[in-house]
């Protein structure tokens, strides 16, 4: 078979390889990987590991769908030809996190091959209604959006949220919060992809350059309500503004780092507002497979961007690099 290594920090160091198909053990399964979405966090551990240290030779990547081909004794949780995704943080399975959970792609080995061995526990059933492509985006971007919408926060109808970006989690926080019946605000810098996500089901659009004080726009949007949650997937200062967004008793999921790993925002705002901010890293297998089913039932389809094939990985990085409507896939089997 053939997999993607990182010898070392930095794009010119990845290289694909031939590499011998491994062997399941016990209670491990053999899976084919039909395909595999990347994420930001990905093109970080790509670049710089996240100031981690480097395990080498490091397999990129988290996030998979494919297909079970292999059992190691004593597997129950899956037969032969069951479709399946990789967990994020495999052994999360519910309750509190814990440092101990490590991530696929960095620091543990990643999906970007064409056969990977997972702990039976590590996996998760597909969903019946996406086929590989679509469902391969769902482990980390969407359990993200779904973890800080609906597991803590909550979500119910009549609400407004107020998404920033059209990336990934950006989307599917859209798309949950239309199909919990809520409102959806987009921030974003395009006006082309505002356009966009109006389209998919958002009920206003601001443009953030055109519009930098949008937290007084979204008062105003919302007859001086707020947003009853905002996603923050920009970091930096850009927190202030998602405060003066916010609803009383108000919810602020600090997932993005765009502008920096440091964020600023005046105290005054969120005492006022009885502000919650909670930070958000994925979210653990419970969860996931309760999003998978309401994916089923509701009949989301994950927004994609472009699909490359396993061979053209660097060009999928250079997408990614681009700003994205949605995800970047790379189909790796058939």
């Amino acid at each position: 078979m053939q997999r993607w290594e990182l010898a070392q920090y930095g794009r010119e160091h990845l290289a694909r390889v031939n590499a011998t198909v491994p062997t399941p053990q016990r209670g491990e399964i053999l899976v084919r990987v039909s395909a595999v979405a990347l994420n930001y966090r990905d093109r970080l551990m790509v670049e710089n590991g996240m100031g981690m240290a480097l395990n080498a030779p490091l397999i990129p990547a988290s996030d998979m769908a494919g297909e079970v081909v292999g059992l190691g004794p004593e597997v129950t949780r899956f037969a032969l030809g069951d479709r399946v995704l990789s967990t994020f943080f495999p052994g999360w399975r519910e309750g509190a996190y814990h440092s101990a959970y490590a991530p696929l792609g960095g620091p543990l080995p990643g999906m970007l091959a064409e056969y990977v061995v997972l702990d039976q526990e590590w996996a998760v059933s597909a969903p019946r209604s996406l086929d590989a492509i679509q469902a391969s985006t769902l482990p980390c971007a969407a359990l993200t959006a779904w973890f800080a919408l609906v597991e803590n926060g909550k979500l119910h109808a009549g609400q407004t949220v107020v998404v920033q970006g059209t990336g990934g989690v950006a989307l599917f926080g859209l798309q949950f919060a239309r199909a919990h019946g809520a409102s959806v605000i987009v921030t974003t810098g395009n006006d082309e992809k505002l356009s966009r996500a109006l389209a998919l089901g958002a009920t206003y659009g601001i443009n953030r350059y055109g519009t930098p004080a949008w937290g007084a726009r979204v008062q105003e949007l919302t007859a001086g309500h707020g947003a009853d949650h905002v996603l923050e997937l920009v970091g930096g200062d850009n927190l202030a503004q998602s405060l003066e967004a916010l609803a009383q008793g108000g919810r602020i999921s600090q997932i993005g780092i765009l502008e920096g790993l440091e964020m600023t925002a005046p105290v005054v705002p969120m005492l006022q507002k009885r502000a919650t901010i909670q930070g958000i890293g994925v979210g653990h297998r419970r969860a996931f497979e309760d999003m998978i089913a309401a994916v089923d039932h509701t009949g989301i389809e994950p927004v994609v961007d472009s699909v490359f094939s396993f061979n053209d990985l660097p060009a999928a990085l250079e997408r990614l690099d681009s700003g994205p409507f949605g995800k970047v896939v790379v189909r790796v089997g058939g």
